[in-house]
């Protein structure tokens, strides 16, 4: 009768201090280094919470062909674990959550979307603006913008492509 440790040897796994430590073990170790390192204020408790909102999305999409109505809040999500971003209470006016004394606004391009350009309506109170764009292959990506930075217009809405955001 042979247990699991018959199939760890030296092609899959590193014996140290009387125990097996597989190749698996060591990268994801790795990969979550290097995820803390690109994220220093990473809330680690809400990953997999968005990375299963984020397959249920994709998973009810490709089931029905329809979206559920959920890309606002894994923008928020996300900003939540990439930037530290503490969420205001649901429905609160003004902003979407504070990183440090800033108030942020979320704007988030969703996978949907006939273009990759969001509306900031410049009446709000905030300082800062994460736009977080979910594309067609429901991949994530985020840009936090001083709204110093902001384009200058006259009215109170903006409008912005993707594209023509410089992080």
């Amino acid at each position: 009768m042979h247990g699991p440790t018959d199939m760890w040897n030296e092609d899959n796994a590193i014996y140290d201090d009387g125990e097996w430590i597989t190749w698996t073990e060591i990268n994801t170790h790795l990969a979550r280094l290097e995820f803390e390192a690109r994220f220093p204020n990473l809330d680690v408790d809400l990953v997999p919470i968005f990375q299963d909102l984020l397959a249920v999305a994709q998973n009810y999409y490709e089931l029905t062909g329809s979206h559920l109505q959920v890309y606002g809040d894994l923008g928020e999500l996300y900003g939540a674990i990439t930037h530290g971003l503490k969420l205001h209470r649901n429905y609160a006016q003004g902003s979407d959550g504070k990183i440090g004394n800033h108030f942020v606004e979320v704007k988030t391009i969703t996978p949907f979307k006939s273009n990759d350009t969001i509306t900031l309506n410049l009446r709000r109170n905030f300082s800062k603006v994460l736009i977080v764009k979910i594309d067609s292959d429901f991949e994530v990506q985020g840009k936090l913008l001083d709204r110093k930075a902001l384009p200058k217009v006259k009215g109170t809405t903006l409008k912005l492509s993707w594209a023509d955001i410089v992080s």
